[in-house]
């Protein structure tokens, strides 16, 4: 009998085959031993049928039986073929050693044990007493046996999972490690974000310190600059001054001489001068010189009064009643905004910059870009004159000049862009593209208020009829009211992007109209707050004005046209 060591692998599982269930006793024991641990295959002689006496199950011949019907003989032949050929294929089953390992011997595995458990002592003492043994004869090394694959399997294991406690307690402190760098980097993000906050707090906290400084700045500029124009006046005045008291010691000095001569050719002694007080003066009687030199002043003074009002007309002293003051009544018609487009003059080659109407008649002026201003009869629109000579565009018009500059108005640091009387006062208002609208009187030259809120470019403003309320466009659209009785801003309407060019109210002071740069008349209701649009120009809208009775508007664009809406 040989003894091998194993698994009940292929060879017995082929005998099994082969045998059916003759071997299923010896399986079972195997089983039972290999359960255990390690087992070994005996060798076992299988007697004749006619000598064992084992009853075995009959195999059923169906596998080579031929159907019905199919009796041919050469497909009965090869059927039989191809089952001899699979039981050939079945015995010749390749069965596959297991992997031959040699196990550790007891001795060296007792020795390793000790060794890894620190026990050398017992180590000492085990090899001296194993080896004494060995020496004595009473044992042989070959003898001593193997130690089974199950304790080595069991070694490598157990060091196996001491290095994988190792390599976990090491990626446990590399984790531990990590979740400190993170909260780390957490407290540090938010650290910089609040930071960060901070930050952009102060600094819109300084945009915004910017901004009102550069509005208060911007009221210190125009103040200086009417001071320093004060300056220059006064400045003026002394040296004008100055010039009257020399021209007056001259003409002393003359009357002296005068006196002189005729003291020698008359022979006779002058006169003594004496200062005395007004009243004697009055009373006292003129001599030939004091007649002829208050004659002479007079008569200058007539020739300087003369030239100065052979064309200027005197401004007004006080403020004359306005007769649009009660149009602020509720009995007063509703406002009409239903305007629709009626009829197109083409009055111009390039853009039309101004429309002004006459305040009684139906007529209306237009002035264009190329040079030239028309007079056209309404309603038709026909041409009744044609103004040439200028020789570069036309800004502005009116029916009624002052013929002559009177007066030159410094205060504004950018272009001056509209400028427009009080009704019935000796007051101007002026915007200009430096964002502020300034208030004057007209009589002194001298910049008396000026309004700051808009924050682009100011293209027009205009008093209502009554005169209480401004209204401004600028050049983004944004429409300002200001109460003109506190010089405040009242509201505020953006009806941009596209730059508002010009806004007029009508007659009844409750309708703006404002003329865009997309070419759309934008109508806001006062009372209601309503915004309504006309459509119609396809171009840029630069001007807009009502007829006086407020039943038809008219509008200037770049296409060179007039429109009519009623």
């Amino acid at each position: 009998m040989a003894a091998q060591q194993g698994t009940p692998s292929s060879a017995l599982r082929v005998l099994e085959e082969a045998l059916g269930t003759g071997l299923s006793a010896a399986g079972d024991t195997a089983e039972a031993v290999a359960a255990e641990g390690a087992y070994y295959l005996e060798q076992v002689t299988i007697t004749e049928a006619s000598e064992d006496d084992y009853e075995y199950e009959e195999i059923p011949d169906d596998n080579y039986s031929i159907p019905e019907g199919e009796e041919d003989l050469a497909k009965a032949v090869q059927m039989v073929q191809e089952q001899a050929t699979d039981t050939q294929i079945l015995e010749q089953k390749t069965v596959f050693s297991p992997k031959h390992t040699v196990p550790e011997a007891i001795e060296d595995f007792l020795c390793n044990f000790l060794i890894k458990m620190g026990m050398t002592r017992t180590l000492d003492c085990f090899q001296s007493e194993w080896y004494e043994l060995i020496q004595k004869g009473v044992t042989e090394l070959r003898d001593g046996g193997i130690v089974p694959d199950v304790y080595t399997q069991n070694m490598l294991l157990e060091n196996e999972n001491k290095i994988l406690k190792k390599d976990l307690k090491h990626y446990k402190q590399a984790a531990d490690k990590a979740r400190e760098d993170l909260l780390k980097t957490q407290k540090e993000r938010d650290f910089h974000r609040m930071h960060h906050k901070r930050i952009v707090q102060e600094k819109n906290k300084l945009i915004n310190d910017l901004k009102r400084l550069k509005l208060h700045y911007a009221s210190y500029e125009p103040a200086i600059r009417v001071l320093h124009e004060k300056h220059h006046a006064l400045l003026k005045q002394k040296m004008l001054t100055s010039l009257e008291r020399d021209r007056a010691i001259g003409q002393i000095s003359g009357l002296k001489e005068t006196l002189k001569h005729m003291e020698i050719r008359h022979s006779y002694h002058a006169p003594e001068f004496r200062v005395v007080p007004t009243y004697e003066k009055e009373n006292a009687p003129e001599g030939p010189t004091q007649k002829g030199l208050r004659e002479a002043r007079e008569q200058s003074k007539c020739k300087a009064k003369t030239k100065v009002n052979t064309k200027d007309s005197e401004f007004p002293t006080h403020m004359q009643p306005n007769p649009n003051l009660g149009l602020g009544k509720e009995n007063l018609c509703p406002a009409k905004f239903d305007y629709k487009l009626n009829n197109i003059f083409r009055l111009h080659e390039l853009p039309v910059s101004c429309i002004i109407m006459h305040p009684h008649k139906d007529l209306l002026v237009s002035c264009g870009e190329d040079r030239v201003w028309k007079m056209v009869g309404l309603p038709k629109g026909n041409v009744l004159l044609t103004g040439l000579g200028h020789t570069d565009w036309l800004s502005n018009c009116c029916f009624h000049p002052s013929e002559r500059c009177r007066y030159t108005l410094y205060g504004h640091t950018d272009s001056v862009n509209s400028i427009e009387f009080f009704p019935y006062s000796n007051t101007l208002l002026t915007g200009s593209a430096d964002k502020s609208l300034s208030i004057w009187d007209a009589r002194t030259g001298k910049c008396e208020q000026s309004l700051y809120g808009h924050m682009h470019s100011i293209n027009d403003a205009t008093f209502t009829p009554r005169g209480h309320i401004i209204a401004s466009c600028d050049a983004c659209g944004v429409t300002k009211l200001w109460d003109f009785r506190k010089l405040l801003p009242m509201v505020s309407i953006d009806v941009g992007p596209s730059p508002g060019n010009e806004v007029t109210f009508d007659s009844s002071g409750r309708v703006l109209a404002q003329a865009s740069g997309n070419g759309v008349i934008h109508l806001l209701d006062l009372k209601s707050g309503q915004i309504h649009k006309l459509l119609g120009h396809e171009s840029e809208a630069h001007t807009v004005i009502f007829s006086p009775d407020g039943e038809t508007l008219f509008s200037g664009g770049s296409d060179g046209t007039v429109r009519t809406w009623s």
